[in-house]
């Protein structure tokens, strides 16, 4: 059977009426979500890169639904034609990656960013991306390489953890203090090499020096040989809405000539983007 999630079928409401308000400019009312919608999102979302196969009964755990729930989930985005099925295993089909284009090509983020990251790029001769924050994560929502391959994770739409990328600390330092400290208190902070910082008391620190110089490096924390330095990305309110970075190899450049060499352009960057954002 193939469970509709046409939100007209879901909502018993008038369609043209109006949205309800938002109760204090915060979260919406209950009966105005589609819990259907929301929970065929997470489906797809429970796929990942070390859990790119996935059984029935592991997309119910992973997503917190019941086991049938989870198989009609899965029936219905196969018919749409987002997941495939062998034996009884499903995956993502590569139709998933229209929703990723759809935020790249109407998203005016990255229409902004890119031509300067370019710019950066080829002026530096390194790679340079920019990046936003979900959850505990930083999206890659602009990137270019000048041709330096130096991390497979320096392209457009990779997600990698806040906590070890310069990216995710600048924007985490970004946050009201209440906030950050929520956002460390729920970190697993794993080490994903020798050099990452993984005291949660340290990474306080580290935080707190970014906010207060306003720019931040990473030595091989998300992966050996790689180095960076990022800094906030503001809008003219004064709003952090995103971070930038230059990635370099360690055998090219020492972390002392990785601050003198391209955090003036990086500051340069940043104060022209502040007019466009």
């Amino acid at each position: 059977m193939v469970m509709s999630l046409d939100p007209a079928a879901a909502d018993p409401a008038e369609p043209d009426a109006p949205p309800s308000p938002l109760p204090g400019g915060g979260a919406p009312l209950q009966r105005d979500l589609i819990a259907g919608l929301e929970k065929g999102l997470a489906v797809i979302e429970a796929f990942d890169q070390e859990r790119p196969r996935l059984s029935i009964t592991e997309v119910a755990e992973r997503t917190g639904l019941t086991r049938a729930a989870a198989r009609r989930y899965l029936i219905t985005l196969a018919h749409l034609g987002y997941v495939q099925q062998d034996r009884k295993l499903y995956g993502l089909t590569p139709k998933v990656l229209r929703l990723g284009q759809s935020y790249m090509h109407s998203a005016r983020l990255p229409r902004v960013i890119q031509p300067l990251l370019q710019k950066l790029a080829y002026a530096l001769q390194e790679a340079s991306s920019a990046g936003v924050l979900d959850h505990d994560d930083v999206i890659a929502v602009a990137a270019a390489s000048a041709g330096r391959v130096v991390s497979a994770t320096l392209q457009p739409g990779t997600r990698v953890p806040a906590y070890c990328t310069s990216n995710g600390r600048v924007l985490v330092a970004a946050m009201p203090d209440e906030a950050m400290d929520a956002w460390l208190a729920r970190q697993s902070l794993q080490p994903l090499t020798p050099h990452t910082v993984t005291n949660r008391e340290r990474l306080r620190l580290e935080l707190l020096r970014t906010r207060a110089n306003g720019y931040t490096t990473i030595d091989q924390e998300l992966e050996l040989g790689l180095r960076t330095i990022a800094v906030p990305l503001k809008n003219y309110r004064g709003d952090t809405v995103a971070a930038m970075n230059v990635s370099v190899h360690a055998t090219r450049m020492r972390m002392e000539q990785l601050v003198e060499q391209c955090l003036p352009p990086l500051l340069h960057a940043q104060a022209q983007l502040r007019t466009l954002l």
